[in-house]
């Protein structure tokens, strides 16, 4: 039987997604569990493979099996044997026709960024930070230029192994989180800003190097208009450095209702 699992976990302590031999990753600590839970060597397939730092909150996978157990058992077998920062979140059998990757329709992003004079604390690791004021509206316009259909060259990391970095970005959405008329403290109003992406796949830190230029539009170091220039001109050394990957979370796949996945678990919620 093929079953697909909800996964969330906390990128901190992990070198990303994808097995490595150091044995860090987070496919490496979930197969581990599997197959202790299953006495029997587990393979996974995920959705959408994240770098080193980046969080999790719905990754998707599946496996094929001979073991019979009810989605609950797989759950709460799974997560007896897996570190603290990992957690599976829902189970469930699914066609031998599904793939967690092919069968994606869409990817979901969230950048959660910390806005203030003062370090994150409580939040290390999970918010990103800049320390100074941002303009919204600017970011807002600047971001119209990305949306759609687009040779993204200009945010595509050199190790990229993407087959073409023609994606599409469906959505983008930014949102500020905070006293709109709070105290400021040497000249930087705290509060968090919320970005979302939603595009039919993303190339190799494409997001991280978005935010970027995003952020270095906010700060006012460019107009909104230089996110078309940077976009046109199809070269990574048009665009600004990489930014952290702290504050980034891979919200999860979207796929077709009639697979009958899960849309969402409980983890999407504390997010500002």
């Amino acid at each position: 039987m093929r079953v697909a699992l909800g996964v969330s976990y906390n990128g901190q302590a992990y070198s990303g997604w994808q097995s490595q031999p150091s044995g860090n990753t987070v496919q490496d600590h979930l197969e581990a569990a599997l197959g202790r839970f299953a006495t029997q060597k587990v393979a996974t397939i995920c959705a959408g493979r994240t770098d080193a730092g980046v969080h999790g909150l719905m990754q998707v996978v599946h496996f094929d099996t001979g073991l019979q157990r009810a989605p609950f058992s797989w759950v709460r077998g799974t997560n007896t044997f897996l570190p603290p920062g990992i957690a599976v979140q829902w189970a469930q059998p699914v066609p031998d026709a599904f793939h967690a990757r092919a069968c994606a329709v869409a990817r979901r992003y969230a950048y959660v960024l910390l806005q203030s004079p003062v370090r994150p604390s409580v939040e290390a690791g999970r918010v990103g930070w800049v320390f100074h004021e941002l303009d919204g509206q600017a970011m807002q316009d600047a971001v119209q230029h990305l949306l759609g259909e687009h040779d993204f060259s200009s945010f595509r990391a050199s190790a990229c192994q993407a087959k073409s970095p023609v994606k599409t970005l469906h959505r983008i959405a930014i949102t500020r989180r905070g006293p709109a008329d709070g105290p400021s403290l040497h000249g930087c109003a705290p509060c968090y800003w919320r970005f979302e992406f939603e595009g039919n796949a993303f190339l190799h830190h494409m997001i991280r190097n978005i935010m970027g230029c995003i952020v270095a539009i906010g700060q006012g170091l460019y107009p909104p208009e230089w996110m078309r220039q940077v976009l046109d001109a199809r070269s990574r050394d048009a665009a600004a450095p990489t930014f952290s990957p702290d504050g980034l979370y891979f919200l999860g796949p979207v796929y077709a209702p009639e697979w009958g996945l899960p849309t969402r678990t409980a983890a999407y919620d504390w997010l500002p």
